[in-house]
């Protein structure tokens, strides 16, 4: 294993340093350490002080494999993720089949560690199928080769008031953590877009905040009760963030996550009628970005998750009310947040990597990742320039899929290097 000198290296915004990595730990960290001996031999990275940050952790990926591997893969999207300086990332289970057994966790995990590119962590279904009925293998999940602490029926809400009680009880026994795609069915049946001013205008059928709401309320209500541990997914109203807060200041074990469009996009743009604009949740109205950037600097919203939700191009470009719902987000995820929350002010670097690594890995329960960058930790970093800008190109991302909002939009920062155990994915900005 090579041993890398990053020099000039600004820790967490901080002044600069020289950070050196060796057998895949950190091993020293100051001024000047070209003269320790241990640095001989060892391969300089002028970091020229940019920012150096602990790996990223996205709690809320979707692989698509196996089953679309038309949209992505384990190894592409692994890709994509040490691009947008990614470590670890938990695959979300609505796949075909399902990851509702230890069989498909472990494959996933397989194809993950085939990669090389980051850590992947399969996330575990709630429910048999996703259909709300049984609860699935949570058991065999936790104790497989994967070792699932995360379980969400993401794509789909558990909403069913008894049976998320039982998975709040059951993941106790090896604290683990249930994932709440918080959406209340019968209040979205046919649901198009956000309700609100724009959906009348448009004519199309709303998606009302409640829905959201809703069973956030009832969960965090739930999760007490049980004294479990409750996180909810992609956050995008204002009144779930209030809801959020209420829960925490009762000293609740309550988690959240909000995604980079999220804080960024608003349903002004679905005027446009391009399917690119379609998610689940939908893109909200800008008085719910400014809450949910408010939260994020706060802490009331935990994390920030990408939800990167590949398409292919078929299932994109059609017409509004057919389209599938998601967006890519791992390349582009750390340049949203920078620029909606460290330019803006609300956040400085530490902050940053605060809620895209620390919380997320100790959400996930991760060994190894999220650690302070000292010596004696894991060398999982991702150096960032945040000078540079650059415009968004769908052909260029590492995604086998292109269904990108940012397309042609000018985002701030860059990944110059990321490192996984000491072993560099990405370096001058390209996969490594």
């Amino acid at each position: 294993m090579s041993t890398y000198l990053i020099k000039d290296a600004k820790v967490l915004g901080g002044d600069a340093q020289d950070v050196l990595i060796r057998d895949g730990v950190i091993a020293g960290i100051g001024a000047d350490l070209s003269a320790d001996p241990g640095a001989d031999g060892a391969i300089v990275v002028e970091a020229d002080g940019h920012v150096l940050l602990p790996g990223l952790v996205d709690l809320h990926t979707h692989l698509r494999e196996p089953g679309r591997e038309d949209a992505e893969t384990v190894a592409t999207g692994a890709r994509a993720a040490a691009l947008g300086g990614f470590t670890a990332v938990h695959a979300m289970a609505n796949t075909d089949p399902v990851a509702d057994t230890a069989g498909v966790v472990e494959q996933v995990w397989r194809l993950g560690q085939e990669s090389g590119r980051c850590d992947v962590h399969p996330v575990g279904a709630v429910t048999v199928g996703l259909e709300g009925k049984r609860l699935a293998e949570l058991g065999a999940m936790a104790d497989s080769a994967a070792r699932v602490r995360v379980f969400s029926d993401d794509g789909k809400c558990v909403d069913d008031a008894v049976m998320m009680r039982r998975a709040l009880e059951y993941v106790k026994a090896f604290d683990g953590v249930v994932a709440q795609h918080a959406q209340e069915p019968r209040l979205t049946e046919g649901a198009q877009m956000n309700e609100g001013t724009v959906s009348g205008e448009l004519g199309l059928r709303g998606w009302p905040a409640v829905a959201e709401e809703s069973i956030i309320a009832r969960d965090v209500l739930l999760t007490a009760h049980v004294d479990s541990r409750l996180h909810v997914c992609h956050v995008s109203t204002a009144g779930s963030v209030e809801i959020l807060r209420w829960a925490k200041s009762k000293g609740w074990n309550v988690t959240a996550e909000v995604t980079p469009h999220h804080l960024l996009l608003t349903d002004e743009l679905v005027r446009s009628y391009d399917p690119v604009y379609k998610v689940n949740p939908p893109l909200r109205t800008a008085a719910d970005v400014t809450a949910l950037r408010e939260a994020l600097a706060d802490g009331t919203i935990d994390a920030v998750a990408t939800d990167h939700a590949p398409h292919p191009s078929e299932d994109k470009d059609c017409e509004w009310a057919v389209a599938a719902m998601g967006m890519l987000g791992l390349e582009t995820a750390l340049a949203i947040v920078q620029q909606t929350m460290v330019d803006t002010g609300l956040m400085d670097w530490a902050g940053v990597a605060d809620r895209m690594s620390t919380r997320p890995a100790a959400i996930g329960r991760l060994d190894g990742h999220g650690r302070p960058v000292a010596v004696g930790e894991p060398a999982n970093l991702v150096l960032v320039d945040p000078t540079p800008r650059r415009t968004v190109e769908p052909s260029e991302l590492a995604s086998r899929s292109r269904n990108t909002p940012y397309a042609g939009m000018e985002l701030p920062g860059k990944v110059v290097a990321t490192f996984l155990r000491g072993v560099p994915t990405v370096i001058d900005g390209k996969l490594a």
